[in-house]
């Protein structure tokens, strides 16, 4: 597994980004002083010592003092399991109050921006949980999910197995793409221009992708819209070749 890989997955427990470094780095290093793990883990000392307080204080570090400089080592990885326990049953428990207070809500906002990969990561966890034993259709000219973020494909495509989520996919022909065991392709011609959106249509959202520089989404909650595009979507799938 590569070094962005597993500071990405130990960001998913909870830490940040920093945290993540200096964890790994503590990890490689057995013992050492804040120095020495700022440079193995590539950040300024500053934000290197800031990251070491909080791993202290989440129990994922400790240190000891010898002349008046301090040692730090980490702890066993096992403790993450543990703190990932424990941060779901502290949500559990105020889950009830916080379902009311969403339910009780007036106004219901049917548009989301959402910007960057760990944006995009959202949307993409969204598809995975709205989606469960549903499809998911797919618009799709320019094949930019497995190319941008390659890290976390593994993981959609063996949710949306896991889940049974039945996908639809319309990608323009010659692209390489990565289809899952329920992934059913159909293409655009050749000729047909490259685009930075990707279209996902599934439960009630639309969810449009734009592959920019830093990339961004536009996520629709509308059975009205949904259908639509659903319609639109048909009349693409009955033109586009097997």
């Amino acid at each position: 597994m590569e070094y962005d890989e597993i500071i990405w997955r130990l960001e998913k427990y909870g830490l940040s980004h920093n945290e993540a470094k200096v964890y790994f780095s503590l990890l490689k290093l057995g013992s050492a002083m804040a120095g020495r793990i700022a440079k193995e883990g590539m950040m300024d000392r500053t934000s290197c010592y800031d990251a070491l307080q909080k791993l202290v204080k989440r129990g994922l570090a400790t240190y000891a003092v010898a002349a008046n400089r301090k040692l730090f080592k980490p702890v066993r990885p096992e403790q993450l399991v543990k703190l990932l326990k424990e941060r779901e049953e502290n949500i559990e428990e105020i889950m009830p109050q916080l379902r009311g207070i969403f339910e009780q809500q007036t106004e219901k906002y049917t548009v989301t921006l959402y910007k960057g990969y760990k944006g995009l990561r959202s949307v993409f966890e969204d598809i995975i949980a709205s989606a469960k034993g549903k499809e998911n259709l797919v618009i799709d000219s320019s094949g930019m999910f497995s190319e941008r973020m390659p890290y976390y494909m593994p993981h959609f495509r063996k949710s949306i197995e896991t889940n049974k989520i039945r996908i639809r996919h319309i990608v323009r022909k010659g692209k390489k793409v990565h289809p899952t065991r329920t992934t059913n392709l159909r293409y655009f011609p050749k000729t047909q221009k490259n685009t930075i959106i990707t279209t996902n249509i599934y439960a009630d959202k639309i969810a449009l992708i734009l592959w920019t520089d830093v990339p961004e989404a536009v996520m629709i909650e509308s059975k009205e819209a949904a259908d639509s595009y659903r319609d639109y979507f048909e009349m693409l799938w009955d033109l586009c070749k097997k």
